[in-house]
């Protein structure tokens, strides 16, 4: 499969690097601040604001962009500085239209956040793990104190205003054990639009020299795995059960986007979603400083492209390096995945979460395999069914009547 001369992209913005005003247990982003050692501000100025804004804009083959807004925390720059980015997206905007996504932990967000997004129609993704008692394991502030009660108080702010908005919802070894009180909590609380995110992470066995503790994912050393991490067959028990609720009654009034991709898969078109499209390497990541990497959860030293500042855009993407990084989310599977039955639904999920070893003793297994397996087999039929339903012109929905 070859790539097109350009198509289009995406550009997650670290604004503020890895700076956050949370201390998450799990958080694989706080420590790339040991990649800057000695920079004081980690905040990425107005003139690499602007240079990355127009070059983002004008390079972007499309009609449409989105600036995705992400951290560390960026709301900790203030309101202000997103009117700036606005301004500068007006400047170059060049008759494209431009969207705004800006994914938070919500505990800043106030009344002035809420009407600037909706007066400028941001798309909000906002950070919770489940009710109280599931949330507050790991999301915690910087004296280690629970954020439920802050986010919830952002959450009905949103809502107030009709401001558009996400959750993600991280699945770690805790929540994982609880499928439906998670998702009827959300649906509970007004998200219509559901992220489910499977915290994987592997820890050095001893400190790195560099003070680095979570690790690359092509780490040769000797690693654990990290204690929040889900288990592959509970993530796939957590998908089934909540599946098993949404099928039966939830069809087009709540939308999952692993099972909106899973139908897209089935129906041969984009999934949306990078992890389980057969390719990547067309989703990057700026940092405050304008450094380019190949993608968000490979921000090391080793996947840095270039800098924002002396570099354009399509040089980065259509460099022998990203090529490569795109190609080989497919190339470097082992047999045992390329073969697999629910293959056309899994596309070997993230690169990033594969260190196991396969019954023929290839590397590159996803860890996740297991449940993923599970999950998939268990609603391959419905999505044929639904599938069908949309190549007559019928509505998904009508699923909900062949499984009660």
């Amino acid at each position: 499969m070859s790539f097109p001369e350009l198509s289009g992209f995406n550009i997650l913005a670290n604004p503020t690097g890895p700076i956050c005003n949370l201390n998450c247990t799990y958080c694989y982003y706080l420590e790339k601040e040991k990649i800057y050692p000695g920079t004081s501000s980690f905040k990425m100025t107005e003139q690499t604001l602007e240079v990355f804004t127009r070059k983002y804009i004008h390079e972007q083959p499309g009609p449409e962009v989105t600036f995705v807004w992400q951290g560390g925390e960026p709301s900790l720059l203030g309101l202000e500085y997103y009117k700036k980015a606005l301004q500068f997206q007006q400047k170059y905007g060049s008759g494209k239209r431009i969207h705004n996504s800006f994914q938070t932990n919500g505990v800043l967000l106030n009344e002035e956040w809420c009407l600037f997004f909706k007066e400028h129609d941001f798309l909000i993704g906002i950070s919770i793990d489940g009710p109280k008692e599931l949330h507050d394991k790991y999301r915690l502030d910087k004296g280690g104190h629970g954020t439920f009660s802050k986010v919830m108080a952002a959450i009905e702010l949103l809502k107030k205003h009709q401001v558009k908005f996400n959750t993600l919802t991280v699945i770690n070894n805790i929540n994982c054990d609880h499928p439906l009180e998670v998702y009827r909590f959300l649906k509970q609380i007004g998200s219509q639009y559901l992220q489910f995110i499977p915290i994987v992470e592997q820890v050095a066995e001893g400190v790195l020299p560099e003070g680095v503790v979570l690790l690359s994912p092509d780490y040769a050393g000797k690693t654990t795995l990290a204690p929040w991490s889900v288990s592959p067959l509970k993530f796939g028990k957590f998908l089934v059960a909540i599946f098993n609720e949404w099928v039966k009654k939830d069809v087009g009034r709540y939308f999952v986007q692993i099972f909106d991709a899973t139908l897209a898969n089935e129906a041969g078109v984009s999934p949306g979603i990078c992890v389980f499209s057969e390719r990547c390497g067309n989703a990057l990541a700026v940092e405050h400083n304008g450094d380019l990497y190949s993608c968000d959860h490979y921000v090391y030293p080793e996947y840095k492209l270039g800098n924002i500042h002396s570099t354009s855009l399509k040089k980065v993407l259509l460099s022998d390096e990203q090529r490569q990084f795109g190609l080989n989310k497919y190339d470097s599977l082992p047999r045992q995945c390329k073969e697999c039955d629910v293959y056309s639904y899994c596309k070997g999920e993230c690169p990033k979460n594969r260190f196991l070893v396969s019954r023929t003793n290839e590397g590159g297994l996803n860890y996740l395999c297991e449940g993923y397996k599970l999950f998939f087999r268990h609603a391959k039929p419905y999505m044929k069914y639904m599938n069908n339903e949309l190549l007559h012109q019928r509505s998904p929905a009508h699923v909900m009547n062949l499984k009660r």
